[in-house]
């Protein structure tokens, strides 16, 4: 059983994390959703990070549609989340994959 609804974050779930640096990107997926963030902070062996949520800002004229491109801004002082380094190799926080090194927001249209 997978734990997402699209097989784009199927796709990033199965990628090889990078070593997570703070004020490099990462990206939360959800079911079929995924939220932008940074890392503020990480540990000296790189097996656990904190980072916050950025805001963001939808900036195509493409309207409710997959094409989505947005503006980032990244909230050092909004509340910070823990991602650890599981035993499948995969960051996760609270039971939700975090990519690092990569920094995306997409709202699926058809929820």
């Amino acid at each position: 059983m997978t734990q997402f609804g699209s097989i784009t974050n199927l796709l990033m779930n199965n990628f090889a994390p990078d070593f997570p640096q703070v004020g490099m990107g990462c990206t939360v997926l959800s079911w079929t959703d995924r939220n932008p963030a940074t890392i503020v902070s990480v540990s000296a062996s790189g097996k656990t990070f904190q980072f916050t949520y950025d805001s963001y800002k939808r900036i195509d004229t493409n309207g409710w549609s997959e094409v989505q491109e947005y503006e980032y801004t990244s909230r050092p002082d909004a509340p910070r989340h823990t991602a650890r380094l599981t035993k499948s190799g995969r960051y996760k926080c609270k039971g939700q994959t975090v990519i690092v090194g990569n920094r995306e927001k997409y709202s699926d249209p058809h929820f």
